[in-house]
């Protein structure tokens, strides 16, 4: 039997979901839910149901996971808690400093509907994460590092477009390159925010918007920008289409340690990514873990979860005694 999955949000990652179920024959898409008019929303997959989000309730019992697509700075918080009284569900909410207040929330609504909730799946957080736990586990004496980029970032290019006065924009996270060279060299640097990652943003306006305000909102975002030092260019909507039509990312997540009596032996730990779509390959992640939930579900479990505590097999369609042959 497949997993029946539901996608609610069809923008750049509810499509990445879609392509990625095609991709997992142990899957199918069952619905995908919009707050759009579904008569205007067009799917890839033949003969599945677009449906409003309103009537999301109706679908509480032929829906075995559903993957909430939505933007971390507004939609998720409200979203995740609604959804998992009545669905296994993954999110993919990535507001670092946010995510013990989501994951209570979340815990509380998942475990009223007795469901399966894992949040902030995808790759920061998500699989850096997993990368940070190895190696802090492995290397206790050591310094951690993660840089983003250079690439475009979902959550902030949203976090911009809900600015009053933008119409559309896109936000590049640029790593420090003289940062990333001295934790490679072994110096174990001791790295403020800032001295990371430096942010650039590409606004188009609406018309008469002032663009000093929003230069400022967007600057002094918390949990964004503020932090940061960062650059914002007003474009036409021409130019951005142009130049800013694609959705690439990366990074490297990096442990600098020492072992030995002494610590007389050192170490360097490094995981890198380099993705041409990054809404593609969180998605690929997401559904990933729709399978765990899914599974977990089938275990009765219920309550929210992180990727720290799914083991890797229940993200494999493939057996633990053909992982135990093929892969270990």
């Amino acid at each position: 039997m497949s997993i029946r999955i539901g996608i609610i949000g069809y923008g750049n990652l509810g499509k990445g979901v879609e392509c990625a179920i095609k991709q997992n024959p142990d899957m199918e898409l069952a619905a995908v839910f919009t707050r759009r008019d579904p008569k205007g929303v067009n799917i890839l997959t033949e003969g599945v149901p677009v449906c409003a989000v309103a009537d999301v309730a109706e679908w509480k019992d032929k829906i075995d996971v559903m993957i909430l697509c939505g933007g971390s700075a507004f939609d998720l918080p409200e979203q995740t808690p609604e959804f998992a009284r009545m669905f296994n569900v993954i999110d993919s909410f990535d507001t670092h400093a946010r995510i013990p207040e989501h994951f209570a929330n979340v815990d509380a609504a998942a475990k009223e509907g007795g469901k399966v909730a894992i949040i902030s799946v995808g790759w920061d957080p998500g699989l850096f994460s997993l990368n940070r736990l190895y190696a802090n586990a492995i290397l206790p004496d050591g310094s951690d590092y993660t840089f983003w980029g250079r690439g475009v970032s979902q959550g902030h290019s949203d976090a911009v477009r809900r600015v009053d006065g933008v119409k559309d924009a896109k936000q590049y996270t640029i790593p420090v390159e003289s940062a990333l060279e001295a934790v490679r060299s072994g110096k174990n640097p001791e790295l403020s925010t800032r001295e990371k990652h430096t942010r650039e943003c590409f606004v188009v306006l609406e018309e008469g918007a002032d663009a000093a305000k929003v230069e400022e909102e967007i600057k002094t975002m918390p949990n964004y920008f503020a932090d940061y030092d960062t650059t914002v260019h007003f474009i036409s909507e021409e130019e951005l289409k142009k130049n800013h039509s694609g959705i690439p990312h990366g990074g490297f997540v990096l442990r600098s340690g020492r072992t030995g009596w002494e610590g007389e032996n050192s170490h360097l730990i490094e995981y890198s990514l380099k993705l041409d779509s990054n809404p593609e390959f969180t998605s690929s992640v997401l559904v990933a873990y729709a399978r765990a939930a899914y599974r977990l579900s089938g275990e009765e479990q219920s309550g929210c979860r992180t990727v720290f505590d799914i083991a890797p097999a229940y993200l494999s369609a493939k057996s633990p005694e053909e992982l135990r042959r093929t892969m270990l």
